[in-house]
């Protein structure tokens, strides 16, 4: 009767996986197709930049260095008198963007803003200004800001960082329970390890959705339209991420028996593949499917995160529970087991980094010059660290005195856990940052190359300050204001200056540009590098006004 019972319950839990198996081929093939890019730049647009032409266009036309899709209502063309000057809804034809704009329009200085998603789903966005007949004061859009609030920002990174922790949760105890847990030990704990981790990487997987909407568009965490979340389910990264859900809605009936008890081979493999259609949709969703070899970017991505989910969710079960539960003979017989897992885990993750390295990173020169390549460096620190104190584990289980006095082991295995949490952090804010192979390429509208960006705080308000590239020669400025409650801030008027006192050169007005209400623009020449001092003056209201400094390193 047993047999009888089980055998409905395990074909009913393969149908699941198979239905979920066919969800992700389905959006695989419904998701928009995307060439190889990352970052789209503004190469060009007509009319150009600062030009002056003789009569009204009846279109502008921004030419980025790849595909760029829309994002709603984030593209502006601003009449002199501070009117709209577009007409209709912009046009998308791979890198080239087409805005109908009103020739009859008045004579004067216009403002272009916009803001696009590149192919690996992250906001490009920039300004500029051309005038008809003669130049006039600019505009200022009055539209709201397309900057992400920095709140937003922040919670994408938290996001992924949960999404990351979480399946190290799941991982850990399905493979171990799986393959590795003693019969006499209750399953419980680790089970309920288990479900957390499949909930937080669900969570974390419907924040990514829900963020997406003001990361791209601009806004705070409610700033969300109905729009906005068609145009993310639309794209590769809403398909990824939906089929990333439907995963894990039909792991729940394979994992409910493999949790309890043991399961047969076939279920295990079902499983397996499963997971490893899971882990794709990480890569798919970010850098690596828009990088110079996708096809290999997504492959690799996907065997770095799950040999990081392997490695440190066995580190966990065995901190956790086994070193601690298992007696002597036990310990004798799994940790040469896991020794060698660990070997192979650690081993697919260095080849995986290294190919990842080489494919982001392009040059040695950009490990330096970039923030990408300096998160990089602090993560292959980090992971050096990692390595030794596991080869000490490793020796210790080599001598065979680790099932004896588990206890200096699992003091090995507690330090390994905590670096690798910060190495976590740290992969969580590269997946946000600009490959260096694109920072690296030079400086243009709307990308981050050898981005400073600091926070500026007086008792009136916080300013964002960003200069890019931080190099001799040409810098452009952005200024963003905000209040005390980290919102964008209405400034009458600006005022900046940059000075290098050490090679006597006096302070330089930066010549200041309004583009909203909160955030302003600018560009200046800086002849030598040096430890630049940048001056900012912001006035809110007729007798409120507040200055700040920034120290900035110019190359």
């Amino acid at each position: 009767m047993a047999g009888m019972t089980v055998a409905p319950h395990r074909w009913v839990a393969r149908l699941a996986a198979a239905a979920g198996l066919l969800v992700t081929v389905v959006a695989l093939l419904l998701a928009p197709a995307t060439p190889a890019s990352a970052h789209a730049v503004l190469q060009s647009s007509s009319p150009a930049a600062a030009s002056i032409v003789p009569s009204g266009p009846s279109e502008v036309v921004l030419t980025f260095s790849e595909s760029v899709r829309k994002v709603p209502g984030k593209i502006r063309v601003i009449a002199p008198d501070g009117s709209r000057a577009d007409r209709g809804e912009p046009s998308f034809s791979g890198g080239v963007v087409t805005i109908p704009v009103d020739p009859a329009g008045a004579r004067g200085t216009y403002l272009v803003s916009f803001r696009v998603i590149s192919a690996d789903s992250h906001p490009v966005s920039g300004a500029y200004t051309y005038s008809v007949g003669a130049p006039s004061t600019p505009p200022v859009d009055s539209g709201t800001d397309s900057r992400a609030n920095p709140v937003v920002g922040t919670a994408v990174k938290v996001a992924r960082f949960l999404g990351y922790a979480g399946l190290v949760l799941l991982v850990g105890p399905a493979l171990v329970l799986a393959a590795l847990w003693p019969r006499r030990l209750s399953r419980r704990g680790p089970t309920r390890l288990a479900w957390t981790g499949l909930g937080l990487v669900a969570v974390a997987t419907l924040a990514d959705l829900w963020l997406q909407v003001p990361y791209t568009a601009g806004g705070g965490l409610f700033d969300v339209t109905g729009e906005g979340f068609g145009s993310v389910f639309g794209s590769a990264f809403g398909a990824a991420h939906l089929v990333r859900l439907g995963l894990l809605a039909a792991s729940v009936f394979l994992l409910r028996p493999l949790l309890a008890r043991p399961v047969g081979r076939a279920d295990a493999i079902i499983l397996a593949v499963l997971g490893g259609a899971a882990l794709l949709t990480w890569p798919l969703a970010g850098h690596p499917a828009a990088s110079p070899a996708p096809a290999v970017s997504v492959v690799v991505d996907a065997v770095h995160l799950g040999s990081m989910a392997v490695w440190l969710g066995g580190l966990l079960m065995l901190a956790v529970f086994l070193l601690r539960q298992a007696d002597e003979r036990e310990l004798g017989a799994i940790l040469p087991i896991w020794s060698r897992w660990a070997a192979l885990a650690v081993s697919a993750l260095l080849l995986a980094g290294t190919v990842q390295a080489l494919i982001e990173v392009a040059t040695p020169q950009a490990l330096f010059d970039t923030t990408y390549g300096r998160l990089l460096l602090a993560k292959i620190g980090l992971f050096a660290l990692v390595i030794a104190v596991a080869a000490y584990s490793r020796k210790l289980v080599r001598s065979r005195v680790a099932a004896q006095r588990p206890a200096p082991v699992r003091r090995a295995v507690l330090v390994e856990l905590a670096v690798t949490v910060v190495v976590l952090a740290v992969s969580a804010t590269l997946v946000q940052t600009t490959p260096a192979r694109t920072a690296a390429a030079g400086p243009s509208a709307g990308a981050e190359a050898g981005l400073f960006s600091t926070r500026l705080s007086s008792p009136l308000l916080t300013v964002e300050v960003e200069v890019s590239p931080g190099e001799r020669g040409n810098n452009s400025v952005h200024l963003y204001a905000y209040d005390k409650a980290n919102q964008p801030l209405l400034v009458a008027e600006w005022k900046a200056t940059v000075a290098l006192p050490s090679a006597g050169i006096e302070p330089i007005e930066v010549p200041l540009l309004r583009l909203t209400d909160s955030h302003a623009y600018g560009d200046i020449s800086l002849p030598t590098a040096g430890e630049w001092q940048l001056k900012i003056t912001a006035r809110t209201t007729d007798i409120d006004q507040a200055t700040v400094t920034a120290t900035v390193p110019i190359r």
